[in-house]
């Protein structure tokens, strides 16, 4: 059985990827939620007790430990069908793309964190910003083109369709606008029952995190709530 360590669920987009991952693709796995704690380091200290960078997601599995979703990704690809895909150009494909989100989109992270429960209405869109929604809209647009959809890499939802889930929450939230059929592709991601149950969770969280929750109030008005009190 994997042990799957996260953080809270409205805020952490990396602890989404392999989270979904493991529920679309029916593996079964223990999750453990710690909460991002206030005060600089203080998150990183606990953390520590069960990863290594003192960061989330980190996976322990038959006595190894792997952190970074890119590697939880790759190892559960030498074990189990279907996070990959199995065509050769699809998967190639599918790896740039889930390197691209791991490395790239700079603006969309920091002007657009993720937060599950929120409406927001940006003070501004930079030029980095757009830039970086026009390259995603691209790139989903390409893959659902070239393989047929209705994920981005094919018939079936797999680790690049993970990589890109925090970002479909990212474009409800802030009411990003995406050309052609990638914002469609968003709205598919949403609705897909892994992403409700974590969405639930999430929206039932009493926990605020004063650095996420100022950041947001620095970037945008927040036009609605809808998360517990």
């Amino acid at each position: 059985m994997y042990t799957l360590h996260i953080a809270n669920k409205n805020y952490s987009s990396w602890s989404l990827r392999p989270w979904v991952l493991l529920s679309e693709l029916g593996i079964p796995f223990e999750e453990r939620l710690a909460p991002f704690l206030p005060g600089s380091g203080s998150s990183w200290t606990a953390f520590r007790a069960f990863s290594p960078t003192g960061r989330v997601p980190c996976l322990h599995a038959d006595g190894e430990v792997v952190w970074d979703s890119l590697a939880i990704a790759e190892y559960l690809a030498e074990n189990h069908a279907g996070v990959w895909p199995s065509n050769a150009h699809a998967r190639a494909w599918a790896r740039s793309a889930s390197a691209e989100m791991h490395s790239g989109f700079g603006a969309l992270r920091n002007e657009c964190p993720m937060n599950c429960g929120l409406r927001v209405r940006l003070h501004q869109v930079s030029a980095s910003l757009k830039k970086d929604i026009e390259r995603l809209a691209e790139l989903w647009n390409e893959g659902l083109r070239r393989f047929g959809g209705p994920f981005l890499a094919g018939k079936t939802f797999g680790a690049v369709d993970a990589f890109y889930a925090p970002v479909a929450f990212r474009v409800r939230t802030f009411g990003l606008q995406l050309d052609g059929d990638a914002a469609g592709y968003a709205r598919r991601l949403c609705d897909l029952p892994s992403m409700q149950r974590w969405l639930a969770d999430a929206l039932a969280e009493r926990w605020r995190d004063p650095e996420h929750e100022d950041e947001i109030r620095s970037l945008g008005e927040i036009v609605e709530d809808l998360r517990a009190t």
